[in-house]
C-alpha cells in the first residue's frame, strides 16, 4: 500500500504525545473532514520525549474528545525526529518548553515551519496549551477548548494557503 501524498502536512507536538498533541491531531482531522480537505492535508502528532511510545492517548483525553465527536483511540504515541522537519510544513508546539526542544532538533533551513500552536488563536490570550496530565478532568476540557480555537485559526490559514485569492 502506498502512502498518500498531501499538498500540506501538519505535525502537532507536546511532551509525551498522549494528551495535547493527539487531541490536536484528532480535532484538526475532524475539521479537515468537515471542510472536505482531508485528502489534501496530512496530520500527525508526536512527542519530544519517549515516555509513552506506542501507547494510546490518555483515557481522559479520549473521553473529553469523544464528548466533542472526536475519536483519539486509534492514535499511538511516537517521538518526533529530525526527519519530521523535511516531511511537515507546519510543526506546532503546544508550549514553550516543547518549542525549544524542537528548535534544538530542527535542521538548518526548516526553522520557519516551527510555531506555537496557540499562535493561531491570537484572541485567546493564551500562548501555550497547558499540560493537563497531572490535573483533573476539567483540565482536559479546557485543553480541548483551546485546541478547538487554535485549530479553527489553523484551518483558516491553511485554507488561504491552499486557495489563494
Amino acid at each position: 500500500m502506498t502512502k498518500p501524498t498531501f499538498r500540506l502536512n501538519v505535525l502537532f507536538v507536546c511532551m509525551g504525545n498522549i494528551c495535547r498533541s493527539p487531541t490536536a491531531e484528532g480535532v484538526f482531522r475532524k475539521l479537515l473532514d468537515d471542510a472536505d480537505l482531508a485528502h489534501v492535508v496530512g496530520v500527525d502528532s508526536a512527542g519530544t520525549h519517549a515516555y509513552h511510545l506506542g501507547e494510546s492517548p490518555d483515557h481522559r483525553a479520549c473521553e473529553a474528545a469523544a464528548r466533542h465527536g472526536v475519536n483519539l483511540k486509534p492514535l499511538r504515541a511516537r517521538r518526533v525526529s529530525a526527519d519530521d522537519f523535511a516531511q511537515f510544513d507546519y510543526i506546532l508546539a503546544m508550549d514553550e518548553d516543547n518549542y525549544q526542544a524542537l528548535r534544538d532538533l530542527c535542521p538548518s533551513g526548516h526553522e520557519t515551519k516551527l510555531q506555537l500552536f496557540m499562535d493561531f488563536a491570537p484572541t485567546s490570550g493564551m500562548r501555550e496549551v497547558p499540560d493537563p496530565y497531572y490535573g483533573g478532568p476539567r483540565g482536559f476540557e479546557r485543553v480541548l477548548e483551546l485546541i478547538e480555537t487554535a485549530a479553527q485559526g489553523l484551518l483558516v490559514e491553511i485554507t488561504r494557503q491552499l486557495h489563494p485569492r
